[in-house]
């Protein structure tokens, strides 16, 4: 048998030097806390067989039996030790099903992937202490983190194997997975993606068939934001291209229908030279502008451009934690001004980041969003995710600096047609894919594949 010791910054890290190293059938025989990250020991108890098709590994599946029984006991011991110093007959937390870490762990995901019934906990007995010790807070917070090691173990195990039997027994399925991962769209849209086309077993058919569902799911806007008329308000993080984007929209409108009928707003004194910028707009386009500074009423500041028929409100890109951020958004927010707010993603963005704006902006009342960078973009899989997932109406795509040139009104099959076209020239590594799979199985709910 083939034991070694493995260190990393946390367990995912940890795991895939293990898999690197001794392969996937290797199984994890102790894990702990120590210095700057983690230590696994994994052993492998025979040669590693030739490069081959993945498949459920009756060791790997023991091994996962054992950790689970670790967790039992585990819990049993922080419920104990709660006991005794509450002095109290009841368990660590009342009126739940399952304790708090326990409800954390994929359980039911363990129980589909060793197909057996869910592990039911021993009753503990009450303890009672006339006189109550003090609880170890640092012990307990030490079996918390393995805990929580233990349960990123599994779930980094359970991707593994789930990925493994996908691909040996549904290999149109796991080429599928592949390509919608080279265009970077997140997990659960692939998944959904996916589930629609599981029956078509012919494998350019269900590709085309899976593009026609992902450009069904994108809304577009079937008249243009600017010819509906109105308050339109750009709003996102700085960076994202809102007042190039309010340029280019400006710009449209002017060579299509004059300068008489569109105001421009600026409510960005934060950034150097930002009320500057739409003030010489405003000089090239013969165009009225408004400065909003700082604690000046919006409602009050728009008024006398309430004839105009199209009003564009440039937004100052400040930190969520900032106060003048959600004085920002209340006042695009108000009835008053009944403002079409629509926040500006860079297709640029990472995931986590458009994520993030849009939680933060969403308080003001999204009607849409705007694309902005996608001439620079590496993919826009991204970006589409957000919008699909959020139900948010791609209302303007912006694909270059030239104004007004390079702003369109898309269509759901055109930007389908460009994802596709900028998608990834190599297919990620199973690794990747391992730990895309590990990630659906932190909702003991969702089932991958």
């Amino acid at each position: 048998m083939q034991v070694k010791r493995f260190f990393a910054a946390d367990m995912r890290q940890a795991m895939k030097l293990v898999r690197d190293e001794l392969g996937a059938d290797a199984a994890i025989i102790g894990n702990r806390r120590v210095a700057g990250g983690v230590e696994l020991t994994a052993a492998l108890d025979y040669p590693m067989p030739a490069a081959a098709p993945s498949r459920p590994n009756p060791a790997l599946e023991a091994e996962l039996r054992k950790t689970q029984a670790r967790i039992a006991e585990a819990q049993a011991e922080l419920t104990t030790r709660a006991q005794a110093d509450a002095g109290k007959d009841r368990q660590l937390f009342a009126g739940e099903p399952l304790t708090a870490i326990e409800s954390e762990l994929p359980e039911s995901a363990l129980a589909a992937a060793m197909n057996r019934p869910r592990a039911v906990p021993r009753a503990i007995e009450p303890v009672s202490a006339p006189q109550p010790a003090a609880v170890d807070q640092a012990a307990l917070d030490a079996m918390r983190f393995e805990l929580s090691g233990l349960r990123e173990l599994i779930e980094v195990q359970l991707g593994s194997i789930a990925w493994g039997q996908m691909q040996s027994r549904r290999p149109q399925q796991a080429s599928l997975w592949r390509r919608l991962q080279r265009m970077g769209l997140p997990a659960e849209l692939a998944r959904a993606l996916l589930d629609k086309v599981a029956k078509v077993s012919e494998p350019r058919q269900a590709w085309r068939m899976l593009l026609a569902h992902l450009a069904h799911a994108i809304r577009t806007p079937q008249i243009e934001p600017m010819e509906e008329g109105g308050v339109i308000a750009l709003v996102g993080p700085a960076g994202m291209g809102k007042t190039t984007t309010l340029a280019k929209m400006a710009a449209r409108y002017v060579l299509k229908y004059g300068a008489q009928n569109v105001a421009l707003v600026s409510m960005d004194s934060f950034r150097i030279g930002a009320q500057e910028q739409i003030k010489t707009l405003g000089r090239i386009l013969n165009v009225p502008v408004t400065l909003v500074d700082p604690g000046q009423s919006l409602t009050q500041a728009i008024a006398p451009l309430v004839r105009k028929r199209v009003v564009l409100i440039d937004t100052a890109g400040l930190p969520v934690n900032d106060p003048a951020l959600t004085m920002q958004l209340e006042a695009l927010a108000s009835r008053a001004i009944n403002a079409k707010n629509y926040l500006v993603m860079a297709a640029t963005s990472q995931s986590q980041v458009l994520k993030a704006a849009y939680h933060s902006y969403k308080r003001c009342g999204l009607v849409g969003c705007i694309i902005t960078k996608a001439d620079e973009a590496a993919s826009l899989g991204e970006v589409l995710g957000l919008a699909i997932g959020q139900h948010l109406p791609v209302a303007y795509l912006a694909d270059g600096p030239r104004i007004p040139d390079d702003l369109q009104v898309p269509r759901n099959h055109q930007l389908v047609s460009r994802a596709v076209s900028l998608q990834a020239p190599e297919d990620p590594s199973e690794e990747a894919m391992a730990d895309l799979f590990a990630g659906l199985y932190q909702n003991p709910a969702r089932r991958a594949g």
